[in-house]
């Protein structure tokens, strides 16, 4: 019953902070379209630009975050959160109060970032991943190649 009342609690603050992003996303992207009126010097433009692409970055921070967060809530819709999505074994709840929507115990997301993969790398779309290796390699493509039997 303990977990479940955590998980319970869990899913209350991550609905609330998916509440925030959602805000804290439209809001960048409406404050984005605003026009430049005045006549600024090279300086000032590049603090401008430096600005934006902060502000672009941290709003590329606040998406995934925002994304993490879905993905957390289905799961609990789900019944299947609070569960390693690369070994199945049980998230200890301290981990998960730490970072509610994280999808990996702490040895699999260790063992993930030694390898280069981020936590949003849950899935890999695998056939998109071989058609760009493919459109990386110049090779030529012969009618007796393709199979236009399907």
């Amino acid at each position: 019953m303990v977990r479940k009342d955590a998980i319970i609690r869990l899913h209350k603050q991550l609905l609330n902070r998916r509440d925030e992003l959602k805000k804290l996303v439209t809001d960048s992207s409406e404050g984005s379209s605003a026009s430049q009126e005045s006549v600024e010097d090279s300086g000032d433009a590049a603090i401008r630009e430096t600005r934006q692409g902060l502000e672009s970055h941290l709003a590329e921070i606040e998406y995934n975050e925002l994304m993490q967060i879905r993905r957390a809530i289905s799961l609990i819709q789900e019944g299947r959160y609070g569960h390693c999505e690369n070994c199945n074994k049980s998230i200890p709840i301290a981990r998960l109060k730490a970072v509610p929507y994280t999808m990996f115990c702490v040895d699999c997301a260790q063992q993930r970032e030694s390898m280069g993969l981020s936590s949003q790398d849950v899935h890999s779309d695998w056939e998109n991943a071989y058609e760009f290796e493919d459109r990386l390699n110049d090779h030529e493509v012969r009618i007796h190649d393709l199979d236009l039997e399907k």
